[in-house]
C-alpha cells in the first residue's frame, strides 16, 4: 500500500479497479450515446468527482464521470453535457476540469461547509465557461423538502436553460441521513424522487439520454437501497418502500438560499 495524499491511498489491486472505474463509466456512456441503451448506471469503485485533472483525492483515482462526459463528446460528438452531482461532498475535481468549457453544464448540491471545501456560489465558471458552473452549497441535516425544492426552482430550471444533449449524473449515496461522514438528511425515498425528476428530465430535454456513475456512499444499507432505488427510477418503475425511513433530524430552512441562488441565476419568474 502506499498514500497518494493524506486522504488518498493505494493497495495492490487499485491500478486495476481504477482503470475498470473509468471504463465502465465510459463504457455506460458508449452504450447510451450509441442508442444501444436508453440510459445507464455505471456501478464502478473508487468514485471519481474529487480526482482533477493533474491529481488524485478524496479516495478518487481517476475521474470516471469527466473521462465518460470527454469521450462522449470525442467520440460520439455530444455538443452539450449537464452533469449533475448530489454526493454529500462537492465535485471539486468535475467542476476543476469543465471550469471553463461553455459546452459542460455542471450542477452540484453538498452539504457545506465540508470537504473538500470548495463548491460556494460564487464559483460560476470562468472565461468561455462562465455561467456553466452552478453550485448549491447546503445546510447541514438538509434532507428531502429542502432538495426537492432546490431541484424544482433552481437545478432543473438551469438545466432546462442549458439543453442538454445527455445529463451525467454523480449518484453518491453519502447525503443519506444514515451515513457515517455525510451531514446532510435525505431517505431513500428522497433519493429516488431525486433521480426520477432527472429521468424525467433527460425525457424532456434529449431523448432520455441519462447516464449515472457511482460516487460516495459509506453506509451499506442505505447504499444498497438508494442504488436500488436509482435503478428502479432508470427502468421507470415506482419507487418502493423506503427500508430505512424518513431522517430523525429537523431541517433547515434554506429559503433564503434559494432566493439568493434565483436572483444570481435569473431565475426569479421561473418554476
Amino acid at each position: 500500500a502506499a498514500w497518494l495524499n493524506p486522504d488518498t491511498y493505494t493497495t495492490i489491486g487499485t491500478w486495476q479497479a481504477a482503470l475498470h472505474a473509468a471504463g465502465g463509466a465510459i463504457k455506460a456512456v458508449e452504450m447510451v450515446a450509441s442508442g444501444q441503451a436508453t440510459n445507464a448506471f455505471a456501478l464502478v469503485r473508487p468514485p471519481g468527482h474529487h480526482a482533477t485533472p493533474s491529481h488524485s483525492m478524496g479516495f478518487c483515482m481517476f475521474n470516471n464521470i469527466a473521462v465518460a462526459a470527454q469521450y462522449a463528446r470525442t467520440k460520439f460528438g455530444v455538443q452539450r453535457l449537464a452533469i449533475v452531482d448530489y454526493d454529500v461532498h462537492h465535485g471539486n475535481g468535475t467542476q476543476d476540469t469543465f471550469y471553463a468549457d461553455e459546452h459542460v453544464l455542471f450542477c452540484s448540491t453538498h452539504g457545506s461547509p465540508l470537504y473538500p471545501g470548495t463548491g460556494m456560489m460564487p464559483e460560476i465558471g470562468q472565461d468561455a465557461g462562465r455561467g456553466t458552473t452552478l453550485n448549491i452549497p447546503l445546510p447541514f441535516n438538509t434532507g428531502d423538502h429542502g432538495f426537492q425544492q432546490v431541484y424544482a426552482e433552481v437545478l432543473l430550471p438551469v438545466v432546462r436553460r442549458f439543453q442538454p444533449d445527455m445529463i451525467l449524473v454523480s449518484a453518491g449515496f453519502d447525503a443519506h441521513w444514515a451515513d457515517p461522514i455525510g451531514p446532510l438528511a435525505l431517505s431513500v425515498a428522497g433519493y429516488a424522487a431525486l433521480t426520477e425528476r432527472l429521468v424525467a428530465l433527460a425525457k424532456e430535454l434529449c431523448d432520455g439520454k441519462i447516464v449515472l456513475v457511482l460516487e460516495g456512499g459509506y453506509n451499506l444499507d442505505a447504499l444498497g437501497a438508494c442504488t436500488v432505488a436509482a435503478l428502479r427510477a432508470l427502468l421507470g418503475r415506482a419507487a418502493e418502500a423506503d427500508p430505512l425511513g424518513p431522517a430523525p433530524m429537523r431541517e433547515p430552512d434554506i429559503t433564503t438560499l434559494i432566493r439568493r441562488l434565483k436572483t444570481a441565476w435569473s431565475l426569479e419568474h421561473r418554476v
